[in-house]
């Protein structure tokens, strides 16, 4: 199993709390450290947020979130080794042509270690911000994956769709990593598995308990034959905050886990001590 920290972007003071909390996690033995995402936290909104029962992101709206990719850049040009992933941007309100532009380049200057993880996005208050139609995010998130697939492919680009009006261009550097760098596609409701099956190498899963990623597993399995895809392509990648120590871990990879990311706000109140208990006594 691999093991990751998520956000590493998020509440920050300095550039030097990002380099520092990266490269402790590279010479920890962390494989990789991930990021969230909003351009914006609203003072208010009526959008619920789906990952808690308040219907709230636990973020106010002084929070610094710092950009997710430029974060990266930062933490690969101070690491080697480590593994850079999003967890997740938001596709679906996101300009596709500059998104696919800069994640070949940090695949570029990352040689390699970056991973995009996207989502279709749940905050419509960040939609209208950002002048974004809310509706049909769905669609479009789709159609923008395979649109992004061929700016990255080295071909001359044609994609005309409802959303995008693409021709006779091309788009380099490409990614150093092929067929293309890997998408991860978050996300634990609705249309998640054929996306996953049709455009995904990866799931960043969303899961309430064992049994809850079990039954999405399950489905992921049973979408992934219908849709002629080999499951076994599909890298599972979840948050987990440590409870339960190696017997969780092994549990959760017999399931068929193959990353965790800790939450830094697991680790208590030192980062950097917590990364090396988890580290001790789990990894």
């Amino acid at each position: 199993m691999k093991f990751g920290l998520i956000p590493v972007n998020i509440g920050l003071s300095s550039v030097n709390q990002l380099i520092s909390l990266a490269q402790a996690a590279e010479a920890t033995g962390f494989e990789s450290v991930w990021t969230f995402e909003h351009v914006i936290v609203p003072v208010d909104y009526h959008s619920k947020y789906p990952y808690d029962k308040s219907g709230k992101m636990p973020a106010e709206p002084e929070t610094p979130f710092i950009d997710p990719l430029i974060s990266l850049a930062a933490v690969a040009a101070s690491t080697k080794t480590l593994r850079l992933g999003t967890g997740v941007n938001i596709l679906s309100q996101s300009n596709p042509l500059y998104l696919a532009k800069q994640a070949a380049s940090l695949d570029f200057v990352s040689n390699g270690r970056f991973m995009l993880g996207v989502g279709i996005g749940w905050l419509k208050e960040e939609f209208d911000a950002l002048g974004v139609p809310f509706e049909r995010r769905g669609a479009r998130f789709d159609d923008y994956l395979v649109a992004m697939k061929k700016v990255w492919s080295g071909e001359v680009v044609e994609h005309d769709s409802d959303f995008i009006s693409w021709q006779g261009f091309k788009s380099f550097p490409l990614p150093v990593q092929t067929p293309h760098l890997p998408v991860v596609i978050g996300g634990g409701k609705g249309k998640i598995y054929q996306r996953i099956a049709r455009h995904g190498d990866g799931w960043f899963a969303v899961a309430e308990d064992h049994a809850h990623l079990a039954t999405g597993l399950n489905e992921l399995r049973r979408v992934c034959d219908a849709e002629n895809r080999d499951f076994s392509e599909i890298e599972i990648t979840m948050m987990w905050d440590g409870r339960g120590g190696r017997d969780t871990a092994k549990s959760l990879a017999e399931l068929g886990v193959h990353r965790v990311l800790a939450p830094l706000t697991a680790l208590g109140s030192n980062p950097l001590e917590g990364m090396q208990k988890f580290a001790a006594e789990i990894m």
